[in-house]
């Protein structure tokens, strides 16, 4: 961060290391499987244990996508769900909830349509804490980063595994609230996780930054979580959550009962990664 004024996510991390915790991100698609969804599921998401929720701004080409969401993108599109109409959501959702931090992932294309500043503005107004542009590297953010701490958002930047020390030493320089360790060398979604790896890797960030170190793509259950959580300071989990609203439609009832299996999920993976902290 740029200033001495933290955001909703640092004072997470610091309320959660206090108590030797690790954050549980879930991610979940604006506007999938319809709009009028996506606000009480947010709610739900925090009663079941998420500490900061990652929101998908739904776009038409998601590079580092896998189908399952992916096609969550297409639905909300489809159901007309916009950049402007996700943010509303969370606007929505902030109404009633000031302290869960909200960080948005989409690309730069819609970003760029709006303009940096009209759409910085918006999520200001909103009340979104972290932005993370898959495709906006740090070398190329420009004033995007600083303008966004000045609106008490942190904008975070993916590593890879491939990603190169250059490359790297920037994401450190230039990332706030945390760091985004994508775990495999693939699209979300992915099955090959290699939870030694990914723990040298965490280890190897940790040692060269400040800001805690969380992980996703291939963390699917609560023996996934509680693998990579002895590393990192959290673990996101999208494409697990997302696939279960892929055939519901409008169906009410399949809605729920498709609620019901991603709260499931939330419990499986808070109880795994709480299994973790020591009794005191």
């Amino acid at each position: 961060m740029l200033d001495n004024t933290q955001t909703r996510i640092e004072t997470t991390f610091g309320a959660l290391k206090q108590q030797n915790k690790k954050a549980l991100i879930p991610y979940i698609m604006a506007g999938d499987p319809n709009p009028n969804v996506t606000v009480e599921l947010l709610h739900d998401l925090v009663a079941h244990g998420a500490d900061i929720i990652e929101v998908g701004l739904p776009f038409s080409d998601p590079m580092a996508d896998g189908e399952t969401i992916a096609l969550a993108g297409e639905r909300a599109l489809a159901g007309g769900t916009s950049t402007r109409q996700a943010l509303a959501i969370v606007k929505q959702f902030r109404a009633t909830n000031q302290h869960t931090p909200v960080l948005v992932m989409g690309y730069l294309n819609p970003v760029e349509i709006l303009g940096y500043d009209n759409f910085i503005a918006l999520c200001q107004e909103a009340g979104v804490d972290g932005v993370l542009m898959v495709d906006l590297p740090p070398q190329e953010a420009g004033n995007f980063t600083q303008k966004l701490a000045n609106s008490q958002m942190n904008e975070i930047f993916l590593l890879a595994p491939t990603t190169l020390p250059q490359r790297r030493q920037q994401v450190l320089q230039h990332g706030g609230g945390f760091i985004y360790y994508v775990s495999v060398k693939g699209v979300t979604g992915s099955k090959a996780l290699d939870t030694a790896e990914v723990g040298t890797q965490v280890q190897q960030i940790k040692a060269q930054t400040a800001l805690p170190v969380c992980v996703g793509f291939g963390i699917r259950d609560g023996e996934s979580a509680k693998a990579i959580g002895q590393y990192a300071d959290g673990v996101i989990v999208g494409s697990e959550l997302v696939r279960q609203f892929a055939d519901v439609g409008d169906n009410a009832d399949q809605i729920a009962t498709a609620k019901q299996r991603v709260l499931a999920k939330m419990d499986e993976l808070r109880q795994a990664l709480d299994s973790l902290t020591p009794n005191p």
